[in-house]
């Protein structure tokens, strides 16, 4: 099938990755995903493979590291300057989210293994078809990548809410690591309410600043590759947030109740 490059076997997959970004968001109406100590489905005492938290991380989002470079070097366009400021941007963003994220947790000793493996499976499947599109498109399907790109609105307008997302993701996630000691003991309490930053506004600025690096790549790179990942992470992460927001709210009296989950104000 041939309905937005002219190659058959690339429109075929964006084909099929649609339709599993939809599964994904349909999905999630009767569960989210099962890692995190909210989300991991009972814990260890569960059925299935469990992982910790961090080599189930480091797992799951070590294809993001592999796939696109290996993709993007077999292209044409590969070692032209705008293509290669794509794959730098692509390597900063997956280092951190595959290595830095991870390594950064802060677990106590003997904590529940609770990372279900089928979820290290859905990212594989995710980020090795996100690798694919991305990096195909860049390095050699995308025809308007000259160094002209850099003077796009496109361009300007995706980096500019790429940095903000990233920016607002990290340092979420630097409040939330804070919460608990560098080692922390086990009769430490595991959740406490996140305070500074976006958490003023909602409830997970850290889903608010992926969502957001993904709407900038998406807008930067001006691809359809870019906008599937950015609907698997919306239908991923806006349940997981209204999930976040109602446990604290039933959990903890004095939660600010002028908190909206993801969006300031709005929802």
């Amino acid at each position: 099938m041939q309905w937005y490059t002219g190659n058959t076997f690339y429109d075929t997959l964006l084909i099929v990755g649609f339709l599993y970004a939809l599964m994904i968001f349909v999905s999630s109406f009767y569960g989210t995903a099962a890692y995190g100590g909210r989300f991991g489905g009972g814990g260890a005492k569960s059925k299935g493979i469990k992982l910790g938290s961090k080599p189930g991380w480091i797992l799951m989002e070590l294809p993001g590291l592999i796939v696109f470079p290996i993709v993007f070097f077999m292209g044409e366009n590969s070692n032209q300057i705008v293509p290669l400021f794509f794959l730098a941007i692509w390597m900063f963003h997956y280092t951190n989210r595959a290595l830095v994220t991870p390594l950064l947790m802060r677990t106590a000793p003997g904590a529940s293994q609770t990372f279900a493996f089928n979820v290290v499976v859905a990212g594989w499947i995710t980020l090795f078809m996100h690798g694919y599109f991305n990096a195909e498109y860049i390095a050699n399907i995308g025809t308007q990548y000259t160094t002209e790109w850099f003077s796009d609105p496109r361009f300007i307008i995706g980096i500019a809410i790429y940095a903000f997302g990233f920016t607002l993701n990290v340092y979420s996630d630097t409040i939330l690591r804070n919460l608990r000691s560098k080692k922390p003991d086990p009769s430490e309490p595991r959740y406490k309410i996140p305070f500074g930053g976006f958490f003023k506004w909602v409830s997970c600025p850290q889903y608010l600043g992926e969502i957001l690096s993904f709407t900038g790549f998406a807008i930067m790179t001006w691809n359809l590759g870019a906008v599937f990942v950015l609907a698997i992470t919306v239908g991923n992460l806006a349940p997981r947030a209204m999930v976040t927001h109602k446990w604290f709210l039933k959990n903890f009296d004095d939660y600010p109740k002028e908190r909206k989950a993801l969006i300031p104000y709005i929802w």
